[in-house]
């Protein structure tokens, strides 16, 4: 219930992402992993996971991920998303973010890839998320 009631949280800060209904799994620094549930809500006309639900998970996890990664000294936020879809969605799917450190101090791009697999392992998308990462004003 851990899991769930933060994910729930983040998603009162941000509540578009309640849409999606995500749990996050793990997150630590240069690393996160959510899932979301197969459900009718996230469906496209094919009954398979609507790709922009997906798109949605991995803004998710990317920016969850982030926020955890960098220097408390800096901030971030979106600048861009390339994605791929690579397959159908069947099955609840799985986002892992990966993101390397960050200078602090520095202005700078810093790009998030995120990788979505379906049950059975396969990747059906990728994400590079390009987030724009600056010093906190009069920090």
């Amino acid at each position: 219930i851990g899991r769930w009631l933060f994910s729930r949280a983040i998603c009162l800060k941000a509540p578009y992402f309640a849409s999606i209904r995500p749990i996050l799994d793990v997150l630590e620094p240069g690393r996160a992993v959510a899932r979301m549930k197969k459900r009718r809500a996230v469906t496209n006309h094919i009954g398979t996971v609507h790709a922009i639900a997906m798109a949605n998970l991995c803004e998710f996890v990317a920016g969850t991920m982030t926020e955890v990664s960098i220097p408390l000294s800096m901030r971030w936020i979106p600048k861009g998303m390339h994605i791929s879809y690579l397959g159908k969605a069947e099955t609840s799917v799985k986002a892992e973010a990966t993101l390397q450190p960050v200078r602090e101090g520095e202005k700078q791009d810093a790009v998030v890839s995120v990788e979505v697999s379906n049950d059975a392992g396969k990747v059906v998308v990728h994400a590079d998320i390009t987030m724009y990462v600056t010093p906190k004003s009069g920090g």
